[in-house]
């Protein structure tokens, strides 16, 4: 599927999205891995930030397209072809999600390889968090996953410690500013946490996100 807009003399452009591509919420995009053809597209959604939930090498191309846009790259190195372990997919996830809610880092995609196993364990990590019930989280991973759903990824988002990472995330208030206005603004505390892996390809930025001591937190 792909979405035509009015280009310039020589033709209109073909805007294609990256497979299993959807929005999650407003600033939050999924989808399996972008190919050259969806660069186009990605442009349009203005992204700061790409979390990329595979341990191959991001494709030179790709990278490319994120230092001439600004784009934060946050690499969360989980295997797909053999199950990982639990600590370490439990690691992954808890350091993907302190990304994922801190809307500084907002518009921002997720993909694995396909969009639908790991990507759907961080969705569905993330409805808990918003107090989905777990019916709905289910239907939501199943209808990426479609035949290959893994009973795995359903038991491994029923059990995780959303009460354990609610803790550890306390200083990130959401707020809404103004009568009507949906834009969030962000407080911040003064408590120190480690800092999550991440490729940032500006080392300005780099710098400025390496030295946040502040926690993040989800007010839900």
């Amino acid at each position: 599927m792909g979405f035509i807009v009015e280009g310039d003399e020589s033709g209109d452009v073909v805007l294609e999205p990256p497979p299993n591509f959807s929005m999650v919420e407003e600033g939050i995009f999924r989808s399996g891995f972008p190919r050259p053809c969806n660069i186009a597209f990605l442009q349009t959604l203005n992204l700061r930030s790409i979390i990329y939930l595979c341990p191959e090498p991001y494709p030179e191309e790709n990278l490319e397209f994120l230092r001439s846009h600004n784009i934060r790259l946050f690499q969360f190195g989980i295997e797909g072809k053999t199950e990982p372990s639990l600590a370490s997919l439990k690691d992954a996830i808890r350091g993907a999600l302190k990304i994922l809610i801190d809307v500084r880092n907002h518009p921002v995609l997720i993909h694995c390889k396909r969009g639908k196993h790991r990507t759907g364990c961080l969705v569905g990590c993330l409805r808990k968090l918003q107090n989905w019930c777990l019916l709905s989280v289910f239907e939501e991973y199943q209808h990426f996953a479609g035949m290959k759903s893994r009973s795995a990824d359903l038991r491994f988002i029923e059990t995780f410690d959303i009460v354990c990472l609610r803790q550890c995330l306390h200083s990130i208030i959401y707020q809404y500013q103004g009568y009507g206005s949906k834009k969030r603004r962000l407080l911040y505390g003064e408590e120190c946490t480690e800092t999550p892996n991440n490729f940032d390809l500006n080392e300005e930025s780099a710098h400025n996100i390496n030295g946040r001591n502040s926690q993040f937190s989800l007010m839900v």
